[in-house]
């Protein structure tokens, strides 16, 4: 009797286990959700209220499915970056070094001058201003912009031994000339800069550009 008892209440415990709650909403929605608040606010300038209500969420279904606030936050930068600012990665496929740059320059001041999307670049300003408790999260966005600016630098050396670019430029500072200015549109960005105002920075880095 023992052992059938026990075999019924064995087998009651696996069926619970097996049947989870289904989510009662949209991950990558959420995900879109966090991201416009964490573009606006920035990391530390974002609370969990903020989450919850942009979200439509509560706090344990956002532990639940994506983490705690800096889980969320890295989840955010890999959506940033497969989404609006995607065009990092395909100008980088450009096929002259020129078209690569006017890609990033353009696409930047497409992106950050858009009046839909909250000004500036996320990757850029994300954690301006972060105190001692965010700063493995400053950490994450510096290490994000120093791969870009060397793979922005690998694609120039490229161009270089291709006869792409003349024989005496210098890839890396050039690289660091590119980085820089999309950094300053993006603080432009973020203080107003009109979209015609940027289009004429991309524009200016172009006619500089060595041919």
């Amino acid at each position: 009797m023992a052992k059938i008892m026990l075999r019924v209440k064995t087998n009651r415990k696996t069926r619970t286990g097996a049947v989870g709650r289904p989510r009662a909403f949209d991950t990558a929605q959420a995900l879109d959700r966090a991201l416009e608040v964490f573009w606006r606010k920035g990391y530390e300038g974002t609370a969990m209220s903020d989450l919850t209500a942009a979200m439509r969420i509560n706090r344990p279904s956002i532990y639940s499915a994506f983490g705690n606030k800096e889980q969320l936050f890295r989840k955010v930068l890999d959506r940033y970056s497969d989404g609006p600012a995607s065009y990092v990665r395909k100008a980088l496929d450009e096929p002259t070094a020129r078209r690569v740059v006017e890609r990033l320059l353009c696409g930047a001041a497409g992106l950050e001058g858009n009046q839909r999307n909250p000004p500036g670049c996320l990757i850029v300003q994300g954690a301006l201003a972060c105190g001692d408790a965010a700063e493995s999260v400053r950490r994450e966005l510096m290490s994000r912009r120093a791969f870009g600016e060397a793979a922005l630098r690998k694609r120039l050396i490229r161009a270089k031994l291709e006869g792409d670019l003349p024989r005496d430029s210098n890839p890396t500072e050039l690289a660091q000339y590119v980085v820089t200015v999309l950094h300053g549109m993006a603080v432009e960005a973020a203080s107003g800069a009109s979209p015609r105002k940027l289009r004429g920075v991309a524009e200016l880095a172009l006619r500089v550009w060595p041919n």
